[in-house]
């Protein structure tokens, strides 16, 4: 392939795609130059070094998501946003898993401020539980469940962690299940004035 063309967001999705092929941790810069077939210094005027690419990777990869989750939890709240939600996240997480591993990479303060991708995944993560009546700093503690959960879940799955006879998907929905009661029954922390 010619250079022509090359651009950070078309290098960032040509290693969005390595990551779900080979793993986010191999993708690097010389892989990404053998698949345009280019030198590695060629891509050096579209990236600034592989931590660069790997935020792109990251905020591509956290935007997939949040559309996915955006259009599933639409027009719904509750149990049934929360299912919505956990089952975009889950799928997503399955169907991408290098992008999805992007996605739990910690970003550089500057550039997680900056971000349009990240502060509408607060926006939809922080609406969908507003429905169940929480503030702060409740808000933060559910989403560190939530993402936890979801995570962790996801993490077992994708490796097959999950070795009793018992159908993984009906375990997901009781998972669901279970975390509608807590959230509807919050041990809400009282705040001071």
């Amino acid at each position: 392939m010619a250079r022509v063309g090359l651009t950070g967001d078309r290098l960032a999705e040509a290693a969005a795609d390595l990551a779900d092929e080979v793993g986010f941790e191999k993708v690097s810069i010389s892989a990404l130059a053998r698949h345009f077939g280019v030198k590695d210094a060629s891509l050096y005027s579209h990236v600034k070094n592989l931590q660069d690419l790997r935020t792109r990777v990251a905020l591509l990869a956290g935007g997939e998501m949040t559309d996915r989750i955006a259009a599933a939890v639409a027009g719904r709240a509750g149990r049934e946003a929360l299912g919505a939600f956990a089952g975009a996240y889950r799928a997503y997480a399955l169907e991408h898993p290098g992008r999805y591993t992007a996605t739990q990479m910690r970003l550089d303060q500057s550039v997680a401020a900056a971000s349009p991708v990240l502060k509408r995944t607060a926006e939809i993560t922080y609406g969908m539980l507003r429905a169940y009546g929480l503030g702060e700093p409740d808000l933060t503690d559910a989403v560190r469940l939530l993402r936890s959960t979801f995570h962790g879940y996801c993490a077992l799955e994708a490796t097959g962690g999950f070795g009793a006879p018992r159908d993984v998907l009906a375990s997901w929905e009781k998972t669901i299940d279970a975390l509608h009661v807590l959230l509807e029954h919050w041990p809400r922390e009282e705040t001071q004035d």
